[in-house]
Protein backbone atom coordinates (compact mmCIF):
# COMPACT_ATOMS: atom_id res chain seq x y z
CA UNK A 1 0.00 0.00 0.00
CA UNK A 2 2.62 2.31 1.01
CA UNK A 3 5.68 3.36 -0.76
CA UNK A 4 9.20 2.13 1.17
CA UNK A 5 12.67 4.18 0.89
CA UNK A 6 13.49 1.49 -1.86
CA UNK A 7 11.24 2.93 -4.48
CA UNK A 8 8.36 4.99 -6.32
CA UNK A 9 8.01 9.32 -5.30
CA UNK A 10 6.43 9.68 -2.08
CA UNK A 11 3.22 11.61 -2.25
CA UNK A 12 1.32 12.89 0.48
CA UNK A 13 0.12 9.87 1.82
CA UNK A 14 2.82 7.52 0.49
CA UNK A 15 0.96 5.67 -1.67
CA UNK A 16 1.84 3.19 -4.36
CA UNK A 17 -0.47 5.05 -6.72
CA UNK A 18 -0.81 8.68 -7.24
CA UNK A 19 -4.09 8.66 -5.09
CA UNK A 20 -6.14 6.33 -2.94
CA UNK A 21 -8.36 4.60 -5.78
CA UNK A 22 -5.24 4.01 -7.72
CA UNK A 23 -3.14 2.58 -5.24
CA UNK A 24 -6.45 -0.09 -4.91
CA UNK A 25 -6.53 -0.95 -7.98
CA UNK A 26 -3.01 -2.31 -8.26
CA UNK A 27 -4.10 -5.26 -6.88
CA UNK A 28 -7.74 -4.99 -7.23
CA UNK A 29 -8.08 -4.35 -10.99
CA UNK A 30 -7.31 -7.32 -13.42
CA UNK A 31 -8.05 -7.42 -17.82
CA UNK A 32 -9.70 -11.41 -16.50
CA UNK A 33 -11.93 -12.53 -13.91
CA UNK A 34 -10.17 -12.95 -10.33
CA UNK A 35 -11.94 -12.94 -7.25
CA UNK A 36 -10.67 -9.51 -5.90
CA UNK A 37 -10.99 -7.69 -8.88
CA UNK A 38 -13.70 -4.77 -8.98
CA UNK A 39 -12.62 -3.19 -12.33
CA UNK A 40 -11.50 -4.78 -15.18
CA UNK A 41 -8.04 -2.97 -17.04
CA UNK A 42 -7.00 -1.74 -19.29
CA UNK A 43 -10.28 -0.78 -20.60
CA UNK A 44 -12.36 -2.50 -22.74
CA UNK A 45 -12.87 -1.48 -27.00
CA UNK A 46 -16.08 -0.64 -28.32
CA UNK A 47 -18.40 -3.45 -27.96
CA UNK A 48 -16.47 -5.44 -25.41
CA UNK A 49 -17.99 -5.85 -22.05
CA UNK A 50 -16.28 -5.57 -19.02
CA UNK A 51 -15.12 -8.98 -17.52
CA UNK A 52 -15.67 -9.00 -13.67
CA UNK A 53 -18.91 -9.97 -12.20
CA UNK A 54 -19.19 -9.47 -8.45
CA UNK A 55 -21.94 -9.02 -6.79
CA UNK A 56 -20.97 -5.16 -6.29
CA UNK A 57 -20.10 -4.96 -10.10
CA UNK A 58 -17.47 -3.58 -12.66
CA UNK A 59 -16.23 0.08 -12.08
CA UNK A 60 -15.25 -0.34 -15.94
CA UNK A 61 -18.20 0.39 -17.04
CA UNK A 62 -17.99 4.19 -15.53
CA UNK A 63 -15.76 4.02 -18.76
CA UNK A 64 -18.21 2.96 -21.31
CA UNK A 65 -20.69 5.33 -23.06
CA UNK A 66 -23.27 3.96 -25.15
CA UNK A 67 -25.63 5.88 -27.84
CA UNK A 68 -28.38 4.49 -29.70
CA UNK A 69 -31.28 6.21 -31.76
CA UNK A 70 -34.45 4.80 -31.05
CA UNK A 71 -36.67 3.10 -33.80
CA UNK A 72 -38.97 6.49 -33.29
CA UNK A 73 -35.14 8.03 -34.46
CA UNK A 74 -34.69 9.85 -31.13
CA UNK A 75 -31.25 10.08 -29.91
CA UNK A 76 -30.23 9.02 -26.52
CA UNK A 77 -27.32 8.09 -24.59
CA UNK A 78 -26.14 6.31 -21.78
CA UNK A 79 -22.83 8.21 -20.57
CA UNK A 80 -20.22 6.42 -18.31
CA UNK A 81 -20.44 9.01 -15.33
CA UNK A 82 -23.86 7.52 -14.89
CA UNK A 83 -23.07 4.02 -14.43
CA UNK A 84 -22.08 3.82 -10.92
CA UNK A 85 -19.83 5.73 -8.08
CA UNK A 86 -17.42 7.81 -9.95
CA UNK A 87 -14.20 7.24 -8.18
CA UNK A 88 -11.07 8.95 -8.70
CA UNK A 89 -8.41 6.72 -9.43
CA UNK A 90 -6.26 9.21 -12.42
CA UNK A 91 -4.18 6.06 -12.78
CA UNK A 92 -6.65 4.15 -13.94
CA UNK A 93 -8.96 6.72 -16.23
CA UNK A 94 -11.58 7.59 -13.26
CA UNK A 95 -12.10 11.08 -12.97
CA UNK A 96 -14.76 12.86 -10.98
CA UNK A 97 -18.70 12.73 -11.56
CA UNK A 98 -19.26 15.40 -14.36
CA UNK A 99 -22.42 16.19 -13.28
CA UNK A 100 -23.17 16.12 -9.71
CA UNK A 101 -20.79 17.94 -6.95
CA UNK A 102 -22.03 16.00 -4.13
CA UNK A 103 -23.55 13.17 -3.82
CA UNK A 104 -27.48 13.23 -4.76
CA UNK A 105 -29.14 13.15 -1.48
CA UNK A 106 -26.07 14.11 0.60
CA UNK A 107 -23.09 16.12 0.64
CA UNK A 108 -20.15 14.63 -0.04
CA UNK A 109 -17.65 16.40 -2.35
CA UNK A 110 -17.67 14.11 -5.42
CA UNK A 111 -14.02 15.70 -6.04
CA UNK A 112 -13.17 13.40 -2.72
CA UNK A 113 -14.94 9.89 -4.06
CA UNK A 114 -12.44 7.10 -4.04
CA UNK A 115 -12.27 3.46 -2.78
CA UNK A 116 -12.12 4.23 0.77
CA UNK A 117 -14.74 7.11 1.05
CA UNK A 118 -17.00 3.43 1.79
CA UNK A 119 -14.00 1.30 2.88
CA UNK A 120 -11.68 1.73 5.74
CA UNK A 121 -8.30 0.43 4.36
CA UNK A 122 -7.06 -0.25 7.44
CA UNK A 123 -10.44 -2.50 8.28
CA UNK A 124 -10.88 -1.10 12.19
CA UNK A 125 -14.37 -1.75 12.40
CA UNK A 126 -15.31 -5.28 13.95
CA UNK A 127 -18.06 -7.49 15.11
CA UNK A 128 -17.92 -8.47 18.78
CA UNK A 129 -19.98 -11.00 20.36
CA UNK A 130 -21.77 -8.01 21.70
CA UNK A 131 -22.06 -6.11 18.20
CA UNK A 132 -20.69 -3.87 15.98
CA UNK A 133 -17.91 -1.28 17.19
CA UNK A 134 -15.23 0.54 15.61
CA UNK A 135 -13.27 3.88 15.98
CA UNK A 136 -14.67 6.16 19.09
CA UNK A 137 -17.15 3.26 19.87
CA UNK A 138 -15.64 1.18 22.45
CA UNK A 139 -12.28 1.26 21.00
CA UNK A 140 -9.85 -1.34 19.08
CA UNK A 141 -10.48 -4.21 21.16
CA UNK A 142 -10.92 -7.14 21.05
CA UNK A 143 -8.09 -8.21 17.97
CA UNK A 144 -10.04 -8.69 14.63
CA UNK A 145 -9.33 -13.06 13.80
CA UNK A 146 -10.99 -13.36 10.64
CA UNK A 147 -12.52 -11.28 8.16
CA UNK A 148 -16.28 -10.50 8.34
CA UNK A 149 -17.01 -11.41 4.49
CA UNK A 150 -17.56 -15.08 4.89
CA UNK A 151 -19.51 -16.28 7.98
CA UNK A 152 -16.69 -16.64 10.16
CA UNK A 153 -18.17 -15.63 14.24
CA UNK A 154 -16.96 -13.76 16.78
CA UNK A 155 -15.98 -15.30 19.85
CA UNK A 156 -15.65 -13.91 23.74
CA UNK A 157 -12.00 -13.08 23.22
CA UNK A 158 -11.60 -12.58 19.06
CA UNK A 159 -13.80 -10.41 16.82
CA UNK A 160 -14.18 -10.42 13.13
CA UNK A 161 -13.99 -7.54 10.83
CA UNK A 162 -16.81 -6.05 9.11
CA UNK A 163 -18.40 -7.22 5.52
CA UNK A 164 -16.15 -5.89 2.52
CA UNK A 165 -13.85 -3.35 5.40
CA UNK A 166 -16.95 -1.04 4.94
CA UNK A 167 -16.89 1.95 7.06
CA UNK A 168 -18.99 2.66 10.17
CA UNK A 169 -20.08 4.92 12.69
CA UNK A 170 -17.70 8.49 12.47
CA UNK A 171 -15.93 6.85 9.77
CA UNK A 172 -14.39 8.95 7.48
CA UNK A 173 -10.75 9.07 5.28
CA UNK A 174 -7.72 10.83 7.08
CA UNK A 175 -7.70 12.91 3.39
CA UNK A 176 -11.25 14.35 3.57
CA UNK A 177 -11.00 17.46 6.01
CA UNK A 178 -14.64 18.38 6.97
CA UNK A 179 -17.37 16.71 9.02
CA UNK A 180 -18.34 14.38 6.59
CA UNK A 181 -18.33 11.22 9.31
CA UNK A 182 -20.85 8.23 8.87
CA UNK A 183 -23.81 8.08 11.26
CA UNK A 184 -24.67 4.41 10.68
CA UNK A 185 -23.07 1.46 10.91
CA UNK A 186 -21.94 -0.83 8.43
CA UNK A 187 -24.08 -3.67 7.40
CA UNK A 188 -24.36 -7.62 8.19
CA UNK A 189 -23.69 -9.47 5.17
CA UNK A 190 -22.20 -12.76 4.13
CA UNK A 191 -20.85 -13.87 0.51
CA UNK A 192 -20.16 -17.14 -0.57
CA UNK A 193 -15.80 -17.89 -0.76
CA UNK A 194 -16.56 -17.58 -4.74
CA UNK A 195 -18.23 -14.93 -5.79
CA UNK A 196 -16.65 -13.18 -9.35
CA UNK A 197 -18.24 -15.80 -11.98
CA UNK A 198 -20.76 -16.16 -14.22
CA UNK A 199 -24.24 -16.52 -12.72
CA UNK A 200 -25.16 -18.73 -16.34
CA UNK A 201 -26.30 -21.64 -14.30
CA UNK A 202 -26.50 -20.11 -10.65
CA UNK A 203 -26.83 -17.37 -8.61
CA UNK A 204 -24.13 -15.90 -6.79
CA UNK A 205 -25.68 -15.18 -3.70
CA UNK A 206 -24.93 -12.81 -0.80
CA UNK A 207 -26.85 -13.08 2.26
CA UNK A 208 -27.55 -9.32 3.08
CA UNK A 209 -28.48 -8.41 6.76
CA UNK A 210 -29.77 -5.54 9.04
CA UNK A 211 -28.78 -2.20 7.99
CA UNK A 212 -28.18 -2.01 4.39
CA UNK A 213 -30.18 0.80 3.19
CA UNK A 214 -29.25 2.87 6.34
CA UNK A 215 -25.51 2.54 5.35
CA UNK A 216 -26.21 4.20 1.91
CA UNK A 217 -27.56 6.90 4.05
CA UNK A 218 -24.65 7.98 5.09
CA UNK A 219 -23.97 9.83 1.96
CA UNK A 220 -27.35 9.66 0.33
CA UNK A 221 -29.05 10.08 3.32
CA UNK A 222 -32.66 12.89 2.14
CA UNK A 223 -33.30 10.34 -0.65
CA UNK A 224 -34.24 8.16 2.79
CA UNK A 225 -36.67 11.00 4.38
CA UNK A 226 -40.43 10.74 3.96
CA UNK A 227 -41.41 13.52 2.01
CA UNK A 228 -38.25 15.02 1.13
CA UNK A 229 -38.69 16.20 -2.15
CA UNK A 230 -35.80 14.04 -3.34
CA UNK A 231 -37.20 10.91 -2.10
CA UNK A 232 -36.02 7.62 -3.86
CA UNK A 233 -39.17 6.90 -6.66
CA UNK A 234 -39.43 3.62 -4.73
CA UNK A 235 -39.36 3.36 -1.09
CA UNK A 236 -35.85 1.83 0.40
CA UNK A 237 -36.09 -0.55 3.67
CA UNK A 238 -39.45 -1.66 3.03
CA UNK A 239 -40.60 -4.75 4.63
CA UNK A 240 -42.31 -6.96 1.72
CA UNK A 241 -45.04 -8.51 3.71
CA UNK A 242 -47.52 -11.37 2.16
CA UNK A 243 -48.42 -9.89 -0.82
CA UNK A 244 -45.43 -8.89 -2.75
CA UNK A 245 -43.24 -11.85 -0.91
CA UNK A 246 -46.14 -13.69 -2.77
CA UNK A 247 -45.76 -11.79 -5.70
CA UNK A 248 -41.90 -12.53 -5.84
CA UNK A 249 -41.71 -16.36 -4.74
CA UNK A 250 -44.45 -17.22 -7.52
CA UNK A 251 -42.80 -14.89 -10.37
CA UNK A 252 -40.74 -17.08 -12.64
CA UNK A 253 -40.72 -14.84 -15.88
CA UNK A 254 -43.37 -12.53 -17.71
CA UNK A 255 -45.91 -14.91 -18.43
CA UNK A 256 -45.30 -17.44 -16.03
CA UNK A 257 -46.46 -17.05 -12.27
CA UNK A 258 -45.94 -20.76 -11.35
CA UNK A 259 -42.87 -20.34 -9.16
CA UNK A 260 -42.29 -21.56 -5.64
CA UNK A 261 -40.61 -19.88 -2.77
CA UNK A 262 -38.15 -22.65 -2.43
CA UNK A 263 -36.79 -21.59 -5.89
CA UNK A 264 -37.67 -18.14 -6.24
CA UNK A 265 -34.32 -16.14 -5.44
CA UNK A 266 -32.71 -14.09 -7.87
CA UNK A 267 -29.56 -11.84 -7.58
CA UNK A 268 -30.62 -9.93 -10.22
CA UNK A 269 -33.66 -8.77 -7.16
CA UNK A 270 -31.61 -9.68 -3.82
CA UNK A 271 -33.42 -8.67 -0.64
CA UNK A 272 -32.30 -8.65 2.96
CA UNK A 273 -33.41 -10.91 5.61
CA UNK A 274 -34.93 -8.94 8.44
CA UNK A 275 -32.80 -7.06 10.15
CA UNK A 276 -31.16 -9.75 10.90
CA UNK A 277 -27.47 -9.62 13.09
CA UNK A 278 -26.43 -13.12 12.88
CA UNK A 279 -24.28 -13.96 10.84
CA UNK A 280 -24.13 -18.30 11.50
CA UNK A 281 -28.34 -17.98 9.89
CA UNK A 282 -26.71 -15.24 7.54
CA UNK A 283 -24.09 -18.20 6.40
CA UNK A 284 -26.85 -20.65 5.75
CA UNK A 285 -28.58 -18.69 3.71
CA UNK A 286 -25.65 -18.10 1.31
CA UNK A 287 -26.88 -21.66 -0.84
CA UNK A 288 -29.82 -21.02 -0.24
CA UNK A 289 -32.43 -20.22 -3.55
CA UNK A 290 -35.49 -19.57 -1.51
CA UNK A 291 -37.47 -16.67 -2.02
CA UNK A 292 -38.65 -13.78 1.19
CA UNK A 293 -40.69 -14.29 3.55
CA UNK A 294 -43.22 -11.40 4.37
CA UNK A 295 -40.54 -10.31 7.07
CA UNK A 296 -37.86 -9.73 4.57
CA UNK A 297 -36.79 -6.40 3.26
CA UNK A 298 -36.24 -4.36 -0.14
CA UNK A 299 -33.26 -2.12 0.13
CA UNK A 300 -31.34 -0.27 -2.07
CA UNK A 301 -29.14 -3.07 -3.66
CA UNK A 302 -32.13 -5.17 -4.45
CA UNK A 303 -32.28 -2.62 -7.69
CA UNK A 304 -28.45 -1.30 -7.59
CA UNK A 305 -25.11 -2.63 -7.63
CA UNK A 306 -22.88 -1.35 -4.99
CA UNK A 307 -19.85 0.19 -7.64
CA UNK A 308 -21.19 0.28 -10.80
CA UNK A 309 -23.34 -1.89 -13.79
CA UNK A 310 -24.00 -1.61 -17.45
CA UNK A 311 -27.16 0.83 -16.81
CA UNK A 312 -27.77 4.10 -15.64
CA UNK A 313 -27.70 4.38 -11.80
CA UNK A 314 -26.00 1.26 -11.68
CA UNK A 315 -29.21 -0.69 -11.60
CA UNK A 316 -29.56 -4.26 -11.69
CA UNK A 317 -31.30 -4.21 -14.96
CA UNK A 318 -32.13 -1.39 -17.44
CA UNK A 319 -34.76 0.34 -15.48
CA UNK A 320 -34.22 4.03 -16.70
CA UNK A 321 -37.60 3.74 -19.01
CA UNK A 322 -39.30 6.60 -20.62
CA UNK A 323 -42.85 6.90 -21.67
CA UNK A 324 -41.90 6.41 -25.70
CA UNK A 325 -39.25 3.20 -24.53
CA UNK A 326 -40.32 -0.22 -24.04
CA UNK A 327 -40.06 -2.09 -20.79
CA UNK A 328 -38.58 -5.23 -22.35
CA UNK A 329 -34.91 -7.18 -21.74
CA UNK A 330 -35.42 -10.07 -24.63
CA UNK A 331 -37.03 -9.55 -27.42
CA UNK A 332 -38.40 -12.35 -29.45
CA UNK A 333 -36.79 -14.77 -26.97
CA UNK A 334 -33.30 -13.20 -27.23
CA UNK A 335 -31.09 -10.48 -26.08
CA UNK A 336 -31.49 -7.18 -28.07
CA UNK A 337 -28.46 -6.09 -29.38
CA UNK A 338 -26.87 -3.72 -32.34
CA UNK A 339 -26.03 -7.25 -33.73
CA UNK A 340 -29.45 -8.55 -32.87
CA UNK A 341 -32.27 -9.07 -35.89
CA UNK A 342 -35.45 -7.62 -36.58
CA UNK A 343 -37.52 -5.80 -33.65
CA UNK A 344 -34.13 -6.92 -31.23
CA UNK A 345 -31.73 -4.01 -32.77
CA UNK A 346 -34.17 -1.41 -32.11
CA UNK A 347 -32.21 0.86 -29.82
CA UNK A 348 -34.56 1.73 -27.11
CA UNK A 349 -34.11 -2.38 -26.59
CA UNK A 350 -30.49 -2.82 -27.34
CA UNK A 351 -29.03 0.66 -25.55
CA UNK A 352 -25.71 0.96 -27.54
CA UNK A 353 -24.83 -2.60 -26.84
CA UNK A 354 -23.98 -5.98 -28.82
CA UNK A 355 -25.94 -8.96 -27.93
CA UNK A 356 -22.65 -10.46 -25.90
CA UNK A 357 -22.43 -7.18 -23.98
CA UNK A 358 -26.17 -7.07 -22.83
CA UNK A 359 -25.77 -10.85 -21.77
CA UNK A 360 -22.85 -10.27 -19.96
CA UNK A 361 -24.29 -7.07 -18.49
CA UNK A 362 -27.18 -9.73 -17.17
CA UNK A 363 -23.93 -11.64 -15.71
CA UNK A 364 -23.95 -14.05 -18.43
CA UNK A 365 -27.60 -15.77 -18.40
CA UNK A 366 -28.46 -17.01 -21.26
CA UNK A 367 -31.47 -15.07 -22.79
CA UNK A 368 -33.48 -18.84 -22.62
CA UNK A 369 -33.57 -18.07 -18.59
CA UNK A 370 -36.64 -15.34 -19.19
CA UNK A 371 -37.75 -17.66 -22.15
CA UNK A 372 -41.70 -17.36 -22.11
CA UNK A 373 -44.77 -18.71 -24.15
CA UNK A 374 -45.02 -17.07 -27.74
CA UNK A 375 -48.27 -16.58 -26.88
CA UNK A 376 -47.24 -13.94 -24.57
CA UNK A 377 -45.80 -10.37 -26.00
CA UNK A 378 -43.83 -12.19 -28.76
CA UNK A 379 -41.58 -14.19 -25.92
CA UNK A 380 -40.42 -10.67 -25.06
CA UNK A 381 -39.34 -10.70 -21.18
CA UNK A 382 -40.19 -7.52 -19.22
CA UNK A 383 -38.90 -5.40 -16.75
CA UNK A 384 -37.94 -7.08 -13.56
CA UNK A 385 -39.54 -4.62 -12.01
CA UNK A 386 -42.27 -7.45 -12.52
CA UNK A 387 -40.35 -9.53 -9.91
CA UNK A 388 -42.42 -7.59 -6.94
CA UNK A 389 -44.97 -5.58 -8.92
CA UNK A 390 -46.84 -8.29 -11.45
CA UNK A 391 -48.08 -6.51 -14.13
Amino acid sequence: MHITQSGGSPNQYLLQGSDASSTCLICHSSSTIKSYAVATYPPTAAGTPPAQLTPGGDFAYIQKNYNWMTSKGVHQTSPGDRHGHNIIAADYYYFQDATYNTSPGGYYPSANLSCVSCHDPHGRFRITSGGMVGPGQGGLTPPIASSGSYGALPTGTTAVGVYRLLGGKNYQPASLSGNFGFVNDAFYAVSPSTYNRSESATDTRVAYGQGVSEWCGNCHGSYHMAGSSSKFSHDSDMIFGPTYANNYNTYVKTGDLSGTQATAYTSLAPFQTGNSTDLATLSNIVASTAGPDSGDIVNCLSCHRAHASAWDEAGRWFFNYTSSTSALITVNGAYPGTNAGGQGAYGEYATGKTQAEYQQAMYGRPASKFAVRASVLGANQKTLCDKCHVH
